[in-house]
């Protein structure tokens, strides 16, 4: 029998259950839900990046992104001003600007 331990989205045991297959899980929360949660980041992040620049690959990027702000007790728009501030300190990424040395 495989296992996966692996943090997934609400729906799958809804999804799994409708193939009758057996399975079984369990609900994670606190430190470990955010260590999951960055876990996930890291997975659906390498997904977007092995796709050809598929949407739906990025807009699971999003999706773990609002549940880690969520498990953080941060809310969107506070999260949306610290990138807002952010970007007017240090700028965005928008220009592709390329730092290829800086001297010692």
């Amino acid at each position: 029998m495989p296992t996966y331990n692996k943090l997934v989205r609400d729906a799958i045991p809804e999804v799994i259950s409708q193939t009758g297959k057996e399975f079984r899980t369990s609900t994670v929360t606190g430190e470990i839900l955010l260590t999951e949660l960055k876990k996930k980041l890291l997975e659906e992040a390498e997904e977007f990046v092995q796709s050809s620049n598929d949407p739906a690959e990025l807009a699971d990027v999003l999706e773990v992104m609002e549940a880690l702000a969520a498990a953080l007790e941060l809310d969107w728009e506070t999260l949306r001003q610290i990138q807002a501030d952010k970007r007017v300190q240090r700028g965005g990424f928008q220009k592709g600007i390329f730092l290829e040395w800086v001297e010692d």
